[in-house]
C-alpha cells in the first residue's frame, strides 16, 4: 500500500539525522568558526552596548548591528525586560529610541 505522508516525513528526518551524525569530525577539535564565534561578543551583548549608550538607539540600528529583522530586534528587548533589565523608550522626532535606564537602589 501507499505510505501515509507523515510517514514518510518521519522516515526522511531518521535518515537526515543519521546523515548529519556521520558528517561530525570525530576527533573531538572544535571547528574554526564555533572557535571565533567564541572569540567575539555575542549579540546580545552588542545589543545592551548599544542600549547604553547616551540618548538610547533606535530599532534600525539594532537591527544593522546585529543582522535581526525588526520583529526579532523587538523580540530581543522584550527578552532583556524579562531578565530584569528596565528599558524605556521615546519618540524622538518620529522615531522610538531605546535605552537601559540605570536604576540606584
Amino acid at each position: 500500500g501507499r505510505a501515509r505522508q507523515g510517514e514518510r516525513t518521519r522516515r526522511t528526518s531518521v535518515r537526515k539525522d543519521e546523515q548529519r551524525r556521520m558528517a561530525r569530525p570525530t576527533t573531538g577539535t572544535v571547528p574554526e568558526d564555533a572557535a571565533a564565534s567564541a572569540e567575539s561578543p555575542s549579540k546580545k551583548s552588542q545589543v545592551l552596548d548599544l542600549l547604553r549608550g547616551t540618548g538610547g538607539v533606535p530599532l534600525t540600528t539594532i537591527v544593522a548591528a546585529t543582522g535581526w529583522q525588526a520583529h526579532t530586534a523587538r523580540a530581543a528587548l522584550t527578552g532583556l525586560r524579562k531578565l530584569g533589565h528596565v528599558i524605556e523608550h521615546n519618540k524622538i522626532d518620529g522615531e522610538t529610541r531605546y535605552a537601559i535606564s540605570v536604576v540606584t537602589p
